[in-house]
């Protein structure tokens, strides 16, 4: 039968479409810029959108609607034609039909020409999404060649949402909004992963941490929005993130099922707010949560797989009318209890438009034509997210330019001016938590001995590069070390000894949301071998490029600076703060407990 329904097309009657529209009026807002490109209003782009969208239907086999729903991920490495990564990548399209792409990491000429590849093999134009919750370089970098360490390169990388927090301007998120944009455009691609708007008010959480911009739900909403408004006004479509709220949990919903069990009330004043913010500014797309909320649905379902949830609540109570894409469907947060094929099928059961990285592309698209034959799902529940899928390529102009132009590539990505852009927002946003000891800004000389450890994964090749360099114009006798955080056997006992003949020990921890992917904890090694520098006297700067909750395990260090991530430019920011040639104007968007509260920020000027 599933053979049958693969290979036989299905043609839409009146009465189909008419169920259809009804179900997906499809009112994703097109950016005033896009309209004006066309010469038409909003409305009329809308409507000549789904007109284009059902004369595409019609000529669509049930698999192939179900295709549209399944968007396998890529990279964009170098590989040759005849590459059996290649090979499977290009069935994908050619033979599956996908309706869009998944787009990781690589190169941004790389992804630009793998993508316009693919492109070329597609009967359909395809949608390209990506995570770019940090700008487009969040994906699209060279790298670092290795063993010399060069830095390839590549698109703008801005802080994390929570340096943005900090910062607490709504002009710079804008900002960061219409550069990405501008690059992912150029990239070739098309949705924006973000902004992420989960409500960071757990400090215990190992997955969103510094990808939220912050525990204040109005807060959250105000910078999201601008976020919004920056990436839609500039051609690219926004995802709100993660719904119905991934902050308040312990649980890396990568390996587990996270449960927030807190009642309905709660989540209408906390984590549904910016939510309802983003739908109310028209954002253009939706990602589901990983993880039961048992006051919206008491069987225990992940949001994602949940009607009450997305149809229901989102659909249905909030009225959003745009794309539902699913969490990575590989994830053991829907695939543990129900497995990857009947996950896809109560995902698509319960009002999910797009189902991103699957386990197994093919056996996904069947899966989902699978459901119609079981009766789990109507074949207009298929054909109302294919319908969705196309009429947003037709609002993007796909169907009439779906490649991207490589000859003027090099002239948007990575530009200096958006560069000065992504600086600007981390110097506003370096936060000096605590100086009791009153040593800021440093007073550095060629004769100062500067002991700078640097504690990050191994694979973080780029922690503390910048920050140190900038450093060493101060203070040439500047000394380097490098702890791997997953060492076991840090010879804390070694640095301590060099911190002893130090004039001052700058300590900078890279380490992102977890240190060990299940718990935000430091090694209680770690903490104590700070504590003991602090006991002895010694003087000493703790800087957190990661997790801003580690003055938590350190309570007594006396000078705690927060750079938010190891981006470029806040390591140059940080150093440049606590050195004297910029000022520290940030404040915690976030609680440190029980050492700090939200709004906690120095003041410290050069």
């Amino acid at each position: 039968m599933h053979s049958r329904l693969a290979t036989t097309p299905t043609y839409l009657t009146a009465a189909m479409f008419v169920a259809i529209a009804a179900l997906c009026p499809l009112a994703v807002p097109i950016s005033s810029a896009a309209a004006q490109a066309t010469g038409k209003s909003r409305a009329a782009v809308e409507s000549d959108a789904n007109r284009w969208a059902d004369s595409v239907l019609t000529t669509m086999t049930l698999r192939d609607r179900a295709a549209q729903m399944v968007w396998p991920n890529i990279y964009a490495d170098y590989v040759p034609a005849d590459a059996k990564s290649w090979r499977k990548v290009t069935s994908y399209v050619a033979d599956q039909k996908v309706g869009g792409i998944l787009m990781s990491i690589g190169s941004p000429i790389e992804m630009a020409v793998k993508l316009n590849a693919l492109q070329r093999m597609s009967a359909l134009p395809l949608l390209v999404g990506a995570d770019l919750e940090t700008g487009a370089g969040m994906r699209a970098r060279g790298g670092y060649f290795v063993p010399n360490g060069i830095d390839l390169g590549g698109a703008t990388v801005f802080p994390s949402e929570m340096a943005y927090g900090a910062a607490n301007d709504t002009a710079l998120t804008y900002t960061e909004g219409r550069v990405t944009a501008i690059e992912g455009r150029a990239l070739g691609i098309h949705i924006d992963f973000s902004p992420v708007l989960d409500v960071n008010n757990n400090p215990a959480n190992p997955v969103i941490n510094t990808r939220s911009y912050g525990e204040d739900p109005h807060e959250v909403a105000r910078l999201g929005v601008s976020f919004i408004h920056g990436l839609q006004d500039n051609g690219m479509i926004a995802t709100a993130k993660h719904f119905p709220g991934h902050g308040d949990t312990e649980t890396n919903s990568h390996l587990a099922l996270p449960i927030v069990n807190v009642s309905r009330a709660r989540l209408d004043t906390v984590e549904l707010v910016p939510f309802r913010a983003a739908i109310k500014a028209g954002v253009g797309a939706v990602m589901t949560f990983h993880g039961s909320m048992p006051a919206l649905d008491s069987s225990g379902a992940p949001g994602t797989l949940s009607s009450n949830v997305v149809t229901g609540l989102l659909r249905n109570e909030l009225g959003f009318n745009g794309l539902v894409i699913s969490d990575a469907m590989d994830m053991k947060g829907v695939t543990d209890k129900y497995g990857s094929t009947e996950a896809i099928k109560r995902a698509v059961a319960a009002g999910v438009d797009v189902l991103i990285q699957p386990l197994d592309v093919p056996a996904a698209i069947d899966a989902v034509v699978a459901g119609v034959s079981e009766g789990r799902y109507s074949e207009t529940r298929v054909s109302e997210a294919a319908r969705r899928i196309l009429a947003m390529k037709r609002k993007l102009n796909l169907d009439r330019n779906r490649f991207a132009n490589l000859d003027s590539l090099r002239t948007t990505v990575g530009d200096s001016a958006h560069l000065a852009l992504a600086q600007q927002a981390a110097n506003r946003s370096i936060t000096v938590v605590r100086d009791s000891s009153h040593i800021l800004p440093l007073k550095l000389s060629t004769n100062t001995k500067v002991l700078s450890v640097t504690v990050a994964r191994r694979t973080d090749l780029g922690a503390g590069q910048t920050f140190n360099a900038e450093l060493a114009k101060l203070a040439p006798a500047t000394r380097t070390e490098f702890v791997m955080s997953d060492d076991p056997a840090v010879n804390y006992p070694r640095l301590a000894a060099m911190a002893d003949s130090a004039d001052v020990t700058i300590v900078s921890s890279y380490v992102g949301q977890s240190w060990n992917v299940t718990s935000v904890d430091a090694p209680q090694a770690f903490a104590d071998w700070l504590s003991s520098l602090v006991a002895r006297g010694r003087k000493v700067v703790v800087v957190s490029f990661g997790n801003p909750y580690l003055l938590s395990q350190i309570p007594s260090t006396p000078t705690y600076v927060v750079g938010w991530d190891g981006a470029n430019v806040s390591q140059q920011s940080a150093a440049r703060v606590i050195t004297g040639l910029l000022p520290a104007s940030g404040h915690l968007p976030i609680t440190i407990p029980p050492v700090a509260k939200r709004g906690d920020g120095l003041t410290i000027t050069p």
